[in-house]
């Protein structure tokens, strides 16, 4: 028998797919959930804290818990680098700026570099036509000569590829580490173009830097995804 919260989060989510919710539609209240199902308050938070986490529902602070359209927002759930690489199953890369040699002190210092000279490709993302993240990848040298005249580096180029599938074949060891920051940050001329949405526009900024399995940097990612268009989740497990 399913616990009470999964049985009120599978009827709310129904609900809302059924169309009783529509996109910004505000739900009952905890207290009218809590009398009209007959269940505790806890109940009724863990039912809606897996509705955020999935992109069903969105909460404001002071105001209530919101209904979202089904498909509104591209979900992704990580755990694994396995996971990371299959944003190539059902997103599309478009290249806007091909791998270049550049310098970036910022970048180089994240890879560890002894001078300030990286390899940089600059991408969009995609999910059934709509843009939902620009990512900006940094690669060492040593990295880069070996994908230089990769065609899915290439300006211009479209494809289910991810940078790290590109590069892993190349690596003499492979990738086993991905530390990661998240932060939120506005967006840019250049990200607002990229994702269609205004200057300015607080916007989900994730850093990955990815390192192989010596422990050496080989790959440094900044990525900025547009809120209404991405979730982002994240499963966390007791260790035994």
């Amino acid at each position: 028998m399913k616990p009470a919260y999964q049985v009120l989060r599978d009827r709310l989510r129904d609900e809302i797919a059924a169309g009783r919710y529509r996109d910004g539609a505000r739900l009952p209240t905890e207290s009218e959930l809590v009398a009209s199902h007959g269940v505790s308050r806890q109940t009724v938070r863990r039912a809606f804290q897996d509705l955020v986490a999935e992109g069903v529902v969105y909460r404001i602070p002071g105001r209530g818990t919101y209904a979202r359209e089904p498909d509104h927002r591209y979900l992704r759930q990580f755990g694994s680098i396995e996971d990371l690489m299959s944003f190539s199953v059902d997103t599309t890369m478009e290249v806007l700026t091909g791998l270049r040699r550049r310098v970036d002190v910022d970048a180089a210092a994240r890879l560890r570099l002894v001078d300030d000279v990286v390899h940089t490709v600059e991408f969009r993302r995609l999910h059934d036509g709509i843009p939902f993240v620009r990512t900006v990848v940094h690669l060492v040298p040593a990295v880069a000569s070996k994908v230089s005249a990769a065609p899915e580096l290439a300006d211009g180029a479209v494809g289910r590829q991810t940078v790290i599938g590109v590069i892993e074949p190349h690596l003499d060891q492979p990738i086993t580490e991905a530390a990661q920051s998240i932060t939120v940050a506005p967006a840019d001329a250049a990200v607002a173009d990229a994702v269609g949405c205004a200057v300015g526009h607080p916007m989900l900024r994730v850093d990955r830097l990815y390192s192989d399995a010596d422990g050496r940097p080989v790959e440094f990612s900044v990525s900025h995804f547009l809120p209404e268009q991405y979730t982002y989740r994240v499963t966390l497990r007791r260790s035994r």
